[in-house]
Protein backbone atom coordinates (compact mmCIF):
# COMPACT_ATOMS: atom_id res chain seq x y z
CA UNK A 1 0.00 0.00 0.00
CA UNK A 2 1.33 3.41 -1.15
CA UNK A 3 1.78 6.08 1.94
CA UNK A 4 1.62 9.09 0.86
CA UNK A 5 3.83 12.44 2.36
CA UNK A 6 1.05 14.38 3.79
CA UNK A 7 -0.11 11.08 5.89
CA UNK A 8 3.17 10.77 7.37
CA UNK A 9 2.96 14.47 8.65
CA UNK A 10 -0.58 13.58 10.44
CA UNK A 11 1.19 10.47 12.26
CA UNK A 12 2.12 12.48 15.14
CA UNK A 13 1.70 10.94 18.18
CA UNK A 14 -1.21 12.10 20.86
CA UNK A 15 -2.30 10.28 23.69
CA UNK A 16 -6.38 9.70 24.94
CA UNK A 17 -7.73 11.41 28.56
CA UNK A 18 -6.38 9.23 30.87
CA UNK A 19 -6.62 10.09 34.96
CA UNK A 20 -2.83 11.62 35.56
CA UNK A 21 -2.37 8.35 37.91
CA UNK A 22 -3.49 6.18 35.29
CA UNK A 23 -0.38 8.10 32.85
CA UNK A 24 1.88 8.05 35.33
CA UNK A 25 1.82 4.20 36.23
CA UNK A 26 1.80 3.30 32.72
CA UNK A 27 4.95 5.09 31.65
CA UNK A 28 7.04 3.58 34.82
CA UNK A 29 5.73 -0.18 33.50
CA UNK A 30 6.96 1.12 30.04
CA UNK A 31 9.09 -0.91 28.52
CA UNK A 32 7.77 -4.20 30.36
CA UNK A 33 8.80 -6.42 27.14
CA UNK A 34 11.18 -5.84 23.71
CA UNK A 35 10.26 -2.77 21.85
CA UNK A 36 10.98 -3.58 18.09
CA UNK A 37 12.79 -0.30 15.80
CA UNK A 38 11.81 -1.07 12.33
CA UNK A 39 14.37 0.35 10.00
CA UNK A 40 13.15 0.94 6.20
CA UNK A 41 16.27 1.74 4.32
CA UNK A 42 18.12 -1.66 4.72
CA UNK A 43 20.97 -3.13 6.42
CA UNK A 44 24.32 -0.68 6.24
CA UNK A 45 22.05 2.26 5.96
CA UNK A 46 23.17 5.53 7.95
CA UNK A 47 19.84 4.96 9.47
CA UNK A 48 20.47 1.01 10.81
CA UNK A 49 24.16 2.42 11.69
CA UNK A 50 22.68 5.02 14.29
CA UNK A 51 19.29 3.20 15.17
CA UNK A 52 21.40 0.43 16.34
CA UNK A 53 23.44 3.14 18.57
CA UNK A 54 20.23 4.14 19.85
CA UNK A 55 18.75 1.04 20.78
CA UNK A 56 21.45 -0.05 22.69
CA UNK A 57 22.00 2.74 24.53
CA UNK A 58 17.76 2.13 25.38
CA UNK A 59 17.93 -1.50 26.13
CA UNK A 60 20.56 -0.65 29.07
CA UNK A 61 18.74 2.34 30.26
CA UNK A 62 15.74 0.81 30.07
CA UNK A 63 16.09 -2.69 30.82
CA UNK A 64 14.17 -4.52 27.82
CA UNK A 65 15.64 -5.26 24.38
CA UNK A 66 15.23 -2.48 21.37
CA UNK A 67 15.33 -4.51 18.48
CA UNK A 68 16.45 -3.60 15.48
CA UNK A 69 14.49 -4.73 11.96
CA UNK A 70 15.18 -3.95 8.52
CA UNK A 71 12.13 -4.09 6.51
CA UNK A 72 13.50 -1.81 3.37
CA UNK A 73 11.68 -1.16 0.20
CA UNK A 74 9.13 1.65 -1.18
CA UNK A 75 11.83 4.46 -0.02
CA UNK A 76 10.94 3.40 3.33
CA UNK A 77 7.39 3.07 3.06
CA UNK A 78 7.07 -0.80 3.86
CA UNK A 79 8.34 -0.43 7.17
CA UNK A 80 6.25 2.63 7.52
CA UNK A 81 2.85 0.80 6.74
CA UNK A 82 3.48 -1.65 9.02
CA UNK A 83 3.87 0.64 12.08
CA UNK A 84 1.27 2.30 11.47
CA UNK A 85 -0.90 -0.42 11.31
CA UNK A 86 0.78 -1.55 14.70
CA UNK A 87 -1.00 -1.46 18.00
CA UNK A 88 -0.17 2.24 19.75
CA UNK A 89 1.65 1.22 22.40
CA UNK A 90 5.11 1.99 22.07
CA UNK A 91 6.33 -1.36 21.34
CA UNK A 92 6.71 -0.65 17.51
CA UNK A 93 8.69 2.37 16.69
CA UNK A 94 9.64 3.41 13.17
CA UNK A 95 13.09 5.38 12.18
CA UNK A 96 12.52 8.59 10.63
CA UNK A 97 8.96 9.55 10.19
CA UNK A 98 6.34 10.22 13.35
CA UNK A 99 7.64 12.51 15.73
CA UNK A 100 9.31 11.24 19.06
CA UNK A 101 12.11 12.42 18.91
CA UNK A 102 15.28 13.40 16.72
CA UNK A 103 18.40 11.15 16.66
CA UNK A 104 20.94 13.30 14.46
CA UNK A 105 21.60 15.50 11.17
CA UNK A 106 24.61 14.96 8.66
CA UNK A 107 25.50 15.76 5.35
CA UNK A 108 25.45 12.78 2.19
CA UNK A 109 28.75 12.37 0.23
CA UNK A 110 29.09 11.77 -3.81
CA UNK A 111 31.10 9.15 -4.35
CA UNK A 112 33.06 7.54 -7.12
CA UNK A 113 34.69 4.15 -7.79
CA UNK A 114 38.52 5.29 -7.39
CA UNK A 115 39.09 4.34 -11.45
CA UNK A 116 36.96 6.70 -12.58
CA UNK A 117 38.65 9.36 -14.91
CA UNK A 118 37.00 12.09 -13.19
CA UNK A 119 38.71 13.02 -9.82
CA UNK A 120 37.39 16.54 -8.40
CA UNK A 121 33.67 17.43 -8.06
CA UNK A 122 33.69 19.84 -11.61
CA UNK A 123 36.00 17.31 -13.44
CA UNK A 124 32.92 14.88 -12.68
CA UNK A 125 30.29 17.33 -14.49
CA UNK A 126 32.49 17.80 -17.59
CA UNK A 127 32.63 14.02 -17.95
CA UNK A 128 28.87 13.38 -17.18
CA UNK A 129 28.42 16.15 -20.01
CA UNK A 130 30.34 14.68 -22.05
CA UNK A 131 28.68 12.09 -21.86
CA UNK A 132 25.13 12.07 -22.00
CA UNK A 133 23.17 8.79 -20.68
CA UNK A 134 26.20 6.89 -20.20
CA UNK A 135 27.00 7.32 -16.23
CA UNK A 136 25.30 5.36 -14.25
CA UNK A 137 24.09 6.80 -10.71
CA UNK A 138 23.50 4.03 -7.55
CA UNK A 139 20.06 5.00 -6.51
CA UNK A 140 19.59 3.29 -2.60
CA UNK A 141 16.17 3.60 -2.59
CA UNK A 142 13.48 5.29 -4.75
CA UNK A 143 11.89 8.58 -2.63
CA UNK A 144 15.32 8.13 -0.52
CA UNK A 145 17.20 11.58 0.67
CA UNK A 146 20.17 10.19 -1.76
CA UNK A 147 17.54 9.87 -4.76
CA UNK A 148 16.25 13.72 -4.07
CA UNK A 149 19.65 14.65 -3.36
CA UNK A 150 20.71 13.05 -6.55
CA UNK A 151 18.24 14.77 -8.39
CA UNK A 152 18.69 18.17 -7.51
CA UNK A 153 21.87 17.77 -8.39
CA UNK A 154 21.55 16.90 -11.57
CA UNK A 155 18.64 19.67 -11.66
CA UNK A 156 20.91 22.29 -11.07
CA UNK A 157 23.90 20.91 -12.94
CA UNK A 158 21.97 20.13 -16.18
CA UNK A 159 23.63 16.69 -16.60
CA UNK A 160 22.09 13.65 -17.77
CA UNK A 161 23.15 10.61 -15.90
CA UNK A 162 20.69 7.38 -15.39
CA UNK A 163 19.01 5.98 -12.09
CA UNK A 164 20.09 2.70 -10.99
CA UNK A 165 17.72 1.64 -8.10
CA UNK A 166 18.50 -0.69 -5.53
CA UNK A 167 16.92 -1.72 -1.96
CA UNK A 168 19.19 0.02 0.51
CA UNK A 169 22.60 0.89 0.62
CA UNK A 170 24.53 -2.58 0.38
CA UNK A 171 24.29 -3.88 -2.83
CA UNK A 172 24.65 -0.20 -4.67
CA UNK A 173 27.72 -0.21 -2.96
CA UNK A 174 28.87 -3.45 -3.87
CA UNK A 175 27.88 -2.43 -7.80
CA UNK A 176 30.09 0.95 -7.19
CA UNK A 177 33.02 -0.61 -5.72
CA UNK A 178 33.21 -3.28 -8.48
CA UNK A 179 32.64 -0.62 -11.13
CA UNK A 180 29.07 -1.56 -12.53
CA UNK A 181 27.85 2.23 -11.44
CA UNK A 182 30.30 5.25 -11.52
CA UNK A 183 28.27 7.86 -9.19
CA UNK A 184 26.30 7.38 -5.59
CA UNK A 185 25.10 9.88 -3.54
CA UNK A 186 24.55 8.36 0.36
CA UNK A 187 24.27 9.49 3.51
CA UNK A 188 27.81 9.96 5.42
CA UNK A 189 27.82 7.73 7.91
CA UNK A 190 27.55 4.60 5.77
CA UNK A 191 30.29 5.42 3.84
CA UNK A 192 33.04 7.00 5.66
CA UNK A 193 34.16 3.74 6.70
CA UNK A 194 34.85 3.53 2.81
CA UNK A 195 36.50 6.47 1.65
CA UNK A 196 39.39 5.92 5.11
CA UNK A 197 39.54 2.74 3.66
CA UNK A 198 40.16 4.19 0.11
CA UNK A 199 37.45 1.51 -1.47
CA UNK A 200 35.63 4.97 -2.26
CA UNK A 201 36.59 8.41 -3.62
CA UNK A 202 34.60 11.31 -2.06
CA UNK A 203 34.52 14.09 -4.39
CA UNK A 204 32.00 16.64 -2.57
CA UNK A 205 29.68 16.52 0.64
CA UNK A 206 26.18 17.52 0.24
CA UNK A 207 25.87 19.96 3.62
CA UNK A 208 26.12 24.03 3.44
CA UNK A 209 30.15 23.26 4.47
CA UNK A 210 32.74 21.01 4.55
CA UNK A 211 32.21 17.97 7.21
CA UNK A 212 34.71 18.22 10.28
CA UNK A 213 35.54 14.33 9.32
CA UNK A 214 36.10 15.15 6.23
CA UNK A 215 38.29 18.39 6.21
CA UNK A 216 39.89 17.74 2.72
CA UNK A 217 36.93 17.09 0.74
CA UNK A 218 35.09 20.06 -0.52
CA UNK A 219 31.21 21.03 0.00
CA UNK A 220 29.02 20.61 -3.83
CA UNK A 221 28.65 24.72 -2.94
CA UNK A 222 31.79 25.56 -3.62
CA UNK A 223 31.21 24.69 -7.37
CA UNK A 224 27.58 24.71 -7.40
CA UNK A 225 26.08 27.50 -5.81
CA UNK A 226 23.30 27.33 -3.48
CA UNK A 227 23.02 23.36 -3.44
CA UNK A 228 22.12 21.84 -0.07
CA UNK A 229 21.20 19.04 0.79
CA UNK A 230 21.43 17.60 4.40
CA UNK A 231 19.51 14.22 5.94
CA UNK A 232 18.00 13.76 9.02
CA UNK A 233 17.34 10.73 10.97
CA UNK A 234 14.58 10.45 13.88
CA UNK A 235 12.72 8.08 15.98
CA UNK A 236 8.56 7.71 15.35
CA UNK A 237 5.32 5.76 16.87
CA UNK A 238 2.39 4.84 15.79
CA UNK A 239 -0.09 7.37 15.93
CA UNK A 240 -2.33 8.02 19.25
CA UNK A 241 0.73 6.59 21.02
CA UNK A 242 0.04 7.76 24.90
CA UNK A 243 1.82 10.79 25.23
CA UNK A 244 3.40 9.48 28.34
CA UNK A 245 5.28 6.83 26.43
CA UNK A 246 6.25 9.55 23.82
CA UNK A 247 7.57 12.09 26.80
CA UNK A 248 9.63 8.68 28.51
CA UNK A 249 11.50 7.76 24.92
CA UNK A 250 12.00 11.32 24.09
CA UNK A 251 13.87 11.90 27.39
CA UNK A 252 15.71 8.82 27.31
CA UNK A 253 16.87 9.68 23.56
CA UNK A 254 17.81 13.04 24.29
CA UNK A 255 20.07 11.88 27.33
CA UNK A 256 21.86 9.75 25.13
CA UNK A 257 22.29 12.41 22.58
CA UNK A 258 23.96 14.02 25.29
CA UNK A 259 25.88 10.88 26.41
CA UNK A 260 29.54 11.81 25.77
CA UNK A 261 30.44 8.31 24.46
CA UNK A 262 27.15 7.71 22.56
CA UNK A 263 27.66 11.63 21.03
CA UNK A 264 31.71 10.35 20.21
CA UNK A 265 30.71 7.52 17.93
CA UNK A 266 27.89 10.23 16.11
CA UNK A 267 30.65 12.27 15.82
CA UNK A 268 33.08 9.56 14.38
CA UNK A 269 30.16 8.79 11.59
CA UNK A 270 30.20 11.72 9.80
CA UNK A 271 26.94 13.03 12.12
CA UNK A 272 25.87 15.80 14.45
CA UNK A 273 23.46 14.76 17.31
CA UNK A 274 19.57 16.52 17.10
CA UNK A 275 17.87 16.40 19.96
CA UNK A 276 14.64 17.46 19.58
CA UNK A 277 11.24 17.29 21.32
CA UNK A 278 8.18 15.41 19.53
CA UNK A 279 6.75 18.92 18.21
CA UNK A 280 10.23 20.48 16.96
CA UNK A 281 10.73 17.14 15.29
CA UNK A 282 7.05 16.97 13.57
CA UNK A 283 8.10 20.91 12.55
CA UNK A 284 11.23 19.53 11.35
CA UNK A 285 9.99 17.08 9.06
CA UNK A 286 6.80 19.48 7.71
CA UNK A 287 9.43 21.91 6.25
CA UNK A 288 11.41 19.15 4.95
CA UNK A 289 8.51 17.95 2.76
CA UNK A 290 7.89 21.12 1.30
CA UNK A 291 11.29 22.16 0.68
CA UNK A 292 11.94 19.24 -1.45
CA UNK A 293 8.53 19.10 -2.66
CA UNK A 294 9.99 20.65 -6.53
CA UNK A 295 12.91 18.64 -6.59
CA UNK A 296 10.27 15.27 -6.24
CA UNK A 297 8.18 17.16 -9.21
CA UNK A 298 10.79 18.14 -11.22
CA UNK A 299 12.09 14.54 -11.09
CA UNK A 300 8.83 12.78 -11.19
CA UNK A 301 9.28 10.62 -8.51
CA UNK A 302 6.26 8.34 -7.58
CA UNK A 303 6.26 5.89 -4.68
CA UNK A 304 6.46 2.35 -5.54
Amino acid sequence: MKLSRRRFLHLVATAAALPAFSRCARAQAYPARPVRVLEGFGSGSSADLVARLIGHWLSERLGQHFVIENRPGAGSNVATEAVVRSAPDGYTLLTCVTAVAGLLRMSLVVLVNPSLAAKTLPEFIDYAKANPGKVNIAVPGNGSGPHVAGELFKMMTEINIVNVPYRGPAPAFTDLISGQVQVMFVALPAAIGYIKAGELRALAVTGASRSSELPDVPAVAEFVQAYEASGWIGIGAPKSTPAEIIDKLNSNITAGLADPQLKARIKGLGADPMPMTPTQFGALMGDETEKWAKVVKFAGIRAE
